[in-house]
Parts: structure tokens; sequence; C-alpha cells
């Protein structure tokens, strides 16, 4: 037995919407003390880096109500439900950036925030992407500019806090990591 574990003892959802559920759980510590843990429960998401043929790095800004601003990212989105992560990534960016692709790879996938929260993201690389004739349409709450930026405009981005978000933090890095290893 992992004597890092932590026994449910309870489990009650106390809120279930359209993206997350909240639960509250009552739990047996490694030291046989009870604590309470509030987790959300997330179906799942995909990221996108997505690269054109002149080496721009496909992004969206949107504006994150959460913190009271707009974040520039990659193009990201939920899985649905029965959807696999591939799909999902493929038809999120259609929908968000009007670039479809003939090359769709997973990279990594990844917990965001462990402490609180079970939402995975997968991470897919995007290449040969093809601008579309007639784009998807967006979710009807959803609100973006696309953005083609360069691995400089991104890093410089990281830096004065326009990029904020950790997956899309990862991707210029991993981008960053693998330019310094082609050289």
């Amino acid at each position: 037995m992992d004597h890092l574990r932590e026994k449910t003892l309870s489990s009650k959802e106390i809120f279930s919407g359209r993206i997350i559920d909240l639960h509250l759980e009552e739990v047996e510590l490694p030291n046989g003390k009870t604590s309470t843990r509030e987790i959300i429960k997330h179906p799942g998401a995909v990221a996108v880096i997505a690269l054109t043929d002149t080496n721009k790095i496909v992004m969206v800004k949107q504006y994150r109500k959460a913190l009271e601003r707009a974040l520039v990212e990659i193009p990201a989105g939920k899985l649905e439900k029965g959807e696999s992560p591939k799909i999902t990534a493929k038809r999120e960016l259609e929908e968000e950036t009007g670039y479809t692709c003939e090359s769709l790879e997973p990279l990594i996938s990844f917990y965001t925030s462990p402490g609180f929260a079970d939402e995975l993201v997968h991470l897919f690389v995007a290449g040969k992407l093809v601008k579309m004739t007639e784009a998807a349409s967006l979710d009807e709450d959803e609100f973006l500019d696309v953005l083609e930026v360069s691995l400089e405009e991104a890093q410089a981005m990281v830096e004065d806090k326009q990029i904020y978000d950790a997956k899309t933090a990862f991707a210029v890095q991993y981008l960053q990591l693998k330019e310094a290893l082609s050289t």
C-alpha cells in the first residue's frame, strides 16, 4: 500500500456545471487523522502547438474572465464526451484558428493543478497547416483574435505576461529547446 495515499471516506457533489463539477471529500490521512478536500472534476482538455510553413506559431488572444484580462494562448479546448483527444485537438484548431492540419502528433499529457483538480491536458503538435476556405464556427460564447507569431515574439510575450498560462509557456519553452537542439 502506498504510504502517502489518502483514503476517501465520503464524497459529496457540491456543484455540477457545464465545464466542471466540484466535490467535497472527507479523507483519512496517512497518519490516521481526517481532512477535507475540495476537488474539481474536469473531463480533460487538449492544446495544440500549430506551426505554419513559415515557422510562425498560431495563437489566439482571448479574454479570460477569471483573470479579468486577455491572454495570448495556443489553441485549446475541452474534451467532449466520447471524443478522442486527437479528434478534439483537430476540431479546436479548426474552430479557433481557421486552420486544419495534415499532421497531428501527440507530444505529452500533463495535469494542470493536481492539488485540487483532475484536469489532464493532452498537448499535440500540428504540422502542414492548411488555411480552411470556410472556417469552422466558434462556440457561441467564444470571442478571440488569431495571431501568427515568431518564436522570438512569443518569448517576448512570455516576458511581458501576454502569455501567462502554463500550457502556452510550456509550448514556447518546448519550441525554444527544440530550436536549441537543432543548431
